[in-house]
């Protein structure tokens, strides 16, 4: 098990609501994969400048840290739907704080709880989010945009695989649902 899994700068991804995660884990414990890791707690702090451009620009600023594997993440997402880049940092707060000290301001905190797995080349993250529902995302990183359609296809086979069809898929970004929950509260 490597990081090549999550390098690259395009990032096709599909994400499913679960109507079972026990049904869909007794699915990936059916086949071959291996485990990166378990039921760890995210905790994201998302960035934008005030007047909300990079929102307006369709990109997100994120700060992650995940406990207890220690993992630490820098992530920019956008403009493209399947533009992504995430690298590692040493301190979470560090990067919070510069990014403060630079103008940009915390527009939101999220937190849930992930587990990461690898089937292939692909990996598959089974995300549970209090109040909002489990959901599974097949996803895999590249640097061959010319791979993205190709890429696409395979995922949505590995999904019916775990019997997730199109009317589970969620278009909405993680970050859009925290935010639209936090409006209803």
């Amino acid at each position: 098990m490597t990081n090549k899994h999550f390098q690259g700068k395009y990032e096709v991804e599909l994400k499913y609501r679960l109507h079972s995660k026990s049904t869909f884990l007794e699915t990936l414990a059916s086949m071959p994969h291996e485990v990166m890791l378990q039921d760890n707690t995210e905790s994201d702090w998302y960035f934008d400048r005030p007047d909300k451009s990079l929102e307006s620009e369709n990109k997100s600023l994120c700060i992650r840290s995940m406990e207890p594997s220690g993992i630490k993440l820098w992530i920019v997402k956008g403009p493209e739907p399947d533009r992504c880049e995430a690298t590692n940092i040493t301190d979470a707060s560090n990067a919070k704080s510069m990014l403060e000290t630079m103008g940009f301001e915390v527009v939101l905190k999220a937190e849930k709880t992930r587990s990461i797995y690898f089937v292939g080349e692909f990996h598959i993250t089974v995300d549970s989010l209090e109040g909002i529902g489990d959901f599974a995302e097949f996803a895999i990183m590249t640097n061959d945009e010319s791979m993205l359609v190709e890429y696409q296809s395979q995922l949505e086979a590995l999904a019916k695989q775990f019997g997730l069809t199109e009317s589970a898929l969620q278009t909405q970004s993680y970050k859009q649902m925290f935010a639209e929950k936090r409006l209803t509260l």
